[in-house]
């Protein structure tokens, strides 16, 4: 013979908690997803979470050169586009610049969420020559150090 150790009530109330604390146990192994940010060129856009990204802190200096090098998501474009840049909110309060193929392109960092650039920009080179692609790093800096890095390549179309 069997003895209930709990009754109707109490049971369903045990069984509630066990999938309550089930549930919060999941939730707390999820990782939550870096910042986003996006490249427009008229119509189609690409959205990209970080290459690297250290939630929120410096990523090793050691680290950083790859990070860079890493092929991004990639977009077709014409020399007479606008090509638009997008960023979360959280990056934009800590500044973004923007590296063109590896190297930084520009000294201060932006502080808004959005700008427009001619396409034109990325393609030439200071050898006078053209190329056909551009790998573009959507870099965050907090505290003069990089804490997140977007990658895009842009590819020109004829």
């Amino acid at each position: 013979m069997t003895v209930a150790f709990f009754s109707g009530k109490r049971r369903r109330a045990a069984a509630t908690i066990g999938a309550v604390s089930a549930g919060l146990l999941v939730l707390s192994a999820c990782e939550k997803p870096t910042p986003l940010a996006t490249v427009t060129v008229g119509t189609n856009s690409v959205s990209s979470e970080a290459a690297c990204y250290n939630g929120g802190d410096a990523i090793k200096e050691s680290e950083q050169q790859a990070c860079l090098n890493k092929r991004g998501k990639t977009i077709k474009v014409s020399a007479e586009d606008r090509v638009r840049f997008g960023v979360d909110p959280e990056i934009a309060d800590n500044g973004w610049t923007l590296f063109i193929d590896g190297q930084q392109a520009e000294q201060e960092p932006f502080k808004k969420t959005y700008r427009s650039i001619p396409a034109s920009a990325f393609f030439a080179s200071q050898t006078g020559k053209s190329s056909t692609k551009a790998d573009i790093s959507i870099v965050e800096a907090k505290n003069n150090k990089i804490t997140g890095i977007w990658q895009f390549t842009l590819e020109k179309t004829s």
